[in-house]
C-alpha cells in the first residue's frame, strides 16, 4: 500500500523485454537507502516488486499485465518517474490509499498554468468514470491528487507549486499518456452495493 505522496524523481536506466514482459531499471538514490529484495517500489504509481539493487539503482520484473494496463512500456532510458516506497505502519498517510494497481491510462487534454497552482485536465476512460468524483481522490501517475471537476469523458485537478517541483507533473505535456488509479473504497462499495 502506498499514500500517493511522492518521495523522489527516478531516472529509468534501462528496460529490456524479458519473457513476455520487461525488465525495469531505476536509479532513485532515496528509494534505494533501505531497499531489499522483495520490496514495493511504486513506479509511476505501479507497484512493482524489487528483484536487484546496486548502486542506487533497483530493478523490477514488470508483467505483461502491467505493460497493457499502464504507460510503462512507453519508458525509455532517461525517463523520469515518480517513486514512493509502500508505507509503513507508523507513519502518517498524507494523501489516500493507494494500492499501486493502476486502472488505466488517461491523456493530459489542456493545461493552463496560473500564479500559484496549475490546472490540468484529463481524458477519463468510460468503465472508470463512475469512480471518480468532484472532491474524491485519484492518483495520477502515484500521485494522490484531489479532483477538482469530472464530467462523463474528463477530469480536472489542480496542482500546487510543490507538485509541480517535485513529481513528474510539472513536465507533462498536452497529449502526455499518464497512469490512474481510482479510489479503491469507491469500487468496493460498487461491489458491496452490486451483490444486493
Amino acid at each position: 500500500m502506498f499514500t500517493g505522496i511522492i518521495e523522489e524523481k527516478g531516472e529509468v536506466v534501462a528496460i529490456e523485454p524479458a519473457g513476455g514482459g520487461a525488465l525495469l531499471s531505476v536509479r532513485g538514490p532515496l528509494v534505494t537507502s533501505d531497499a531489499a529484495h522483495g520490496d514495493s517500489i511504486a513506479v509511476n504509481g505501479v507497484c512493482l516488486t524489487v528483484v536487484e539493487v546496486r548502486d542506487e539503482v533497483f530493478t523490477v520484473d514488470v508483467i505483461r499485465e502491467s505493460l497493457d494496463r499502464s504507460s510503462l512500456g512507453g519508458l525509455t532510458a532517461g525517463s523520469a518517474v515518480n517513486l514512493e516506497r509502500s508505507v509503513r505502519a507508523d507513519q502518517r498517510l498524507g494523501g489516500h490509499i493507494v494500492q499501486g494497481h493502476v486502472d488505466g491510462t488517461a491523456r493530459l487534454l489542456s493545461r493552463a498554468p496560473g500564479e500559484n497552482w496549475d490546472d490540468l485536465r484529463f481524458s477519463l476512460p468510460g468503465p472508470l468514470s463512475r469512480y471518480v468524483a468532484e472532491k474524491g481522490s485519484i492518483a495520477i501517475d502515484g500521485i494522490s491528487l484531489t479532483v477538482t471537476t469530472v464530467d462523463d469523458d474528463s477530469f480536472g485537478v489542480s496542482l500546487i507549486p510543490t507538485t509541480l517541483k517535485l513529481t513528474t507533473m510539472g513536465d507533462r505535456q498536452v497529449g502526455d499518456v499518464v497512469n490512474i488509479e481510482v479510489d479503491v473504497i469507491a469500487k468496493y462499495v460498487e461491489r458491496l452495493v452490486g451483490t444486493r
